[in-house]
């Protein structure tokens, strides 16, 4: 497949992604008697990610995710001609929409940016979480989020299920850290809504936002280690 369509690829996935899941916390979570809650805000980033692997995996591999990119590529999986294409085009669909988010979001009366589904620490993170708490979750999260990755897509695995495998364990690894920094382990999706808190809403997000970048591709990176190490010595 040319590279200009899966970039274009890669870029509406991380869109929806970010749109779908974000969306959700921003429009739905909070929703007075009715909103979705936490759980909601996991699934809604679960089933973004699962619909995305079934349209657009076949044309870009449905990365979506710089972790992802970085991962696949310290494993061999990913050229590294394409690892800087993919990964600009990830943070641009996570840009734009943030962007049209923010057009929705702040079509209704009385509406504050708030910290408009940022991650963070300390004084932005949900529970109050410090930052060597959440460097930590995003680490082992991402890097489990990987393992998965990597194993559900091998050669070995059951053709055609793995982006169920993918969506599912994203929506436990939201399940698992909403709590900590509202879960990141995509350093894209961390910076289209911290452009808007912070620029928009004048908020401390983007000083934050090194560690949603440093921590999912350390993370991804380990794993990319590791599965070949321990699962693919002997193919």
């Amino acid at each position: 497949m040319p590279l200009p369509r899966r970039l274009a690829a890669e870029f509406f996935g991380t869109f929806w992604l970010v749109f779908g899941g974000c969306g959700s916390a921003v429009l739905a979570a909070g929703f007075p008697k009715l909103g979705i809650g936490f759980a909601g805000v996991a699934l809604a980033f679960g089933l973004t990610l699962l619909t995305m692997v079934y349209t657009i995996g076949p044309i870009s591999g449905c990365h979506i995710n710089p972790a992802v990119s970085v991962g696949l590529w310290v494993a061999k999986r990913f050229p590294t001609s394409d690892l800087i294409p993919y990964i600009l085009a990830q943070v641009v669909g996570a840009i734009a929409a943030a962007g049209v988010l923010y057009i929705i979001a702040s079509g209704t009366a009385g509406f504050t940016l708030g910290q408009f589904a940022s991650n963070g620490y300390d004084t932005l993170s949900p529970g109050g979480y410090g930052m060597m708490a959440a460097l930590i979750a995003e680490v082992v999260l991402t890097f489990f989020f990987l393992m998965v990755i990597l194993g559900s897509t091998h050669k070995r695995a059951p053709a055609g299920f793995a982006g169920i495998a993918i969506g599912l364990v994203l929506t436990l690894i939201h399940l698992i850290s909403i709590p900590i920094d509202n879960t990141s382990v995509n350093p894209a999706r961390s910076t289209g809504p911290a452009l808007f808190a912070s620029l928009m809403g004048g908020g401390p997000e983007l000083s934050q936002l090194w560690l949603f970048w440093v921590a999912p591709i350390v993370g991804a990176a380990i794993a990319g280690f590791v599965y070949p190490a321990l699962f693919e010595a002997e193919d």
